[in-house]
C-alpha cells in the first residue's frame, strides 16, 4: 500500500509546534512597530492623534489573519501557483498606468487606489518573484547553470523597466539582490554568477547615471552637510535624531525631530525616531530582534536543505534574503551608510502593504518550518 503524502492535505495528521523564536520575534517587532507609529504620528493631527495607529492596527490584524490562512496551505499549493501569481502581479503593475487606478504620492506612481483601499504591487513582487524563482530553481538544485536561468533573466528586464517607470529604485535593488543571492545559494558556478552580477551592476549604474535626481541623492549622501537644507536634509535630520538619543533616549513620544524636521518620520525614517526616543539601548534591542528573525529564517532553510526539500530550501532562502536586505537598507539609510531609498522597515514602519507582505513572508517561513518537522517525523531523520 502506498503511504499517504503528509503534505497532500491542508491539515496534516500531526501538528509539530511552530518555531517559538520566529513567532516571538515577529510579534515583538509588530507590537513595537505599532507603539512607534503612534509615537511618531501623534502631532500630525491634534484632533485625531491616533488615526495612524488605528489604521496600522487594522492592517496588523488583517495581516495576522491572512498569515494564519496562508500558513494552512501546503507548499505544493504555492509551488503550483507560483507562475500564475507572478503573472497576476505583473498585471497589477501594468494597472498602475491606467488612469484613475494608479495613484501618485511624492512624485512616485506606486499605489493602486480602489475606493479608500491603496495597495503597492511592487511590494507583492517580493513574494511572487521569490516563489517563481524557487520553483524555477528546484529541478536543477545540483546541476544549475546559466542556461536554466534564461527565462528568469529575460523576465527581469521588463519587470525592472516597470519599477523604474514608477520610479521605485529601492524595490528594484532589493529584488535584484534577492535574486542574485538566491541563485548563488542554489549553486550556480561562480564564474557564471559573477558574469550575471557584473551585468546587473552595470545596468543599475546606468539607470543611476541617467536620472539626475539620483545623482543628486548620491552626492547628498556622500556629503550631506554640504547642503543640509536641500539635498542632504533628510539624512542630516536623521543623524541629528540618532545623535540626540544618546544611551537611553529622550523618552517615548518626546522626539523633537519628528515635528516638522524629519520627513517621513513614521515610514522611511521610523528608526531615527526610535533611536532618538529610546537611545542606543533601543537600537541594540531592535537590531537584535531582526538578527534573531533572520538567523532563524536561514536555519529553517538549512534544515530544509538537509532534508532534501528543494523548493522549501530555495523559498526560505529567498524570503530570508528579502527581509534581511530591506531591513539592512532601511537601517543603513537612516544611519547614513547608504543613499536615501524609499524603503520601509519591515513589521514596524507605517504602511499597510508593507506590513501585509512582511507577515505573509513570515507565515510562509513558518509553513516551511512546519513541513520540515513533518518530514522529519515521517522519515525519522535527525536534522543534525
Amino acid at each position: 500500500m502506498t503511504p499517504k503524502n503528509p503534505f497532500s492535505t491542508r491539515h496534516p495528521p500531526q501538528f509539530p509546534p511552530p518555531d517559538p523564536y520566529l513567532i516571538l520575534g515577529t510579534l515583538t517587532l509588530l507590537l513595537w512597530g505599532l507603539i512607534m507609529v503612534a509615537s511618531s504620528t501623534l502631532h500630525l493631527d491634534p484632533t485625531q492623534p491616533l488615526q495612524h495607529f488605528w489604521r496600522q492596527m487594522i492592517y496588523a490584524t488583517l495581516g495576522l489573519l491572512i498569515a494564519f490562512t496562508i500558513w494552512q496551505f501546503p507548499l505544493t499549493t504555492w509551488q503550483r501557483l507560483s507562475t500564475p501569481l507572478l503573472i497576476l502581479n505583473i498585471l497589477l503593475l501594468l494597472a498602475l498606468f491606467i488612469p484613475n487606478l494608479g495613484y501618485t504620492v511624492n512624485g512616485s506612481l506606486r499605489w493602486l487606489k480602489i475606493g479608500t483601499f491603496q495597495f503597492q504591487p511592487a511590494e507583492l513582487l517580493k513574494i511572487t518573484l521569490t516563489l517563481y524563482l524557487a520553483n524555477t530553481l528546484t529541478p536543477y538544485s545540483l546541476t544549475l547553470s546559466l542556461k536554466h536561468l534564461l527565462i528568469p533573466l529575460l523576465l527581469i528586464i521588463p519587470l525592472s523597466y516597470l519599477l523604474l517607470l514608477q520610479p521605485d529604485y529601492g524595490s528594484l535593488v532589493v529584488l535584484l539582490c534577492t535574486g542574485l543571492g538566491l541563485i548563488f545559494l542554489a549553486g550556480l558556478p561562480i564564474a557564471q554568477f559573477w558574469a550575471i552580477f557584473t551585468l546587473i551592476l552595470i545596468l543599475l549604474s546606468l539607470t543611476l547615471l541617467l536620472a539626475p535626481y539620483r545623482i543628486e541623492r548620491l552626492m547628498g549622501f556622500l556629503n550631506p552637510w554640504e547642503d543640509p537644507f536641500d539635498s542632504g536634509f533628510q539624512l542630516t535630520q536623521a543623524l541629528i535624531a540618532i545623535g540626540r538619543g544618546e544611551l537611553f533616549g529622550v523618552g517615548l513620544s518626546n522626539s523633537i525631530q519628528k515635528i516638522t524636521y524629519l520627513p517621513e518620520a513614521h515610514t522611511d525614517f521610523l528608526f531615527a525616531v526610535l533611536a532618538e526616543e529610546l537611545g542606543l539601548i533601543g537600537v541594540i534591542s531592535l537590531i537584535s530582534l531582526f538578527t534573531l528573525i533572520i538567523l532563524r529564517s536561514f536555519a529553517i532553510a538549512a534544515k530544509a536543505q538537509y532534508l532534501g526539500l528543494n523548493f522549501a530550501t530555495h523559498l526560505a532562502h529567498g524570503l530570508a534574503l528579502s527581509l534581511a536586505l530591506q531591513a539592512c537598507i532601511n537601517l543603513g539609510v537612516n544611519m547614513g551608510l547608504l543613499p536615501t531609498k524609499g524603503l520601509t522597515l519591515p513589521l514596524m514602519s507605517y504602511g499597510g502593504t508593507s506590513l501585509l507582505v512582511s507577515l505573509t513572508m513570515l507565515a510562509l517561513l513558518l509553513r516551511i518550518d512546519y513541513e520540515n518537522q513533518l518530514h522529519q517525523l515521517h522519515t525519522k531523520r535527525s536534522p543534525y
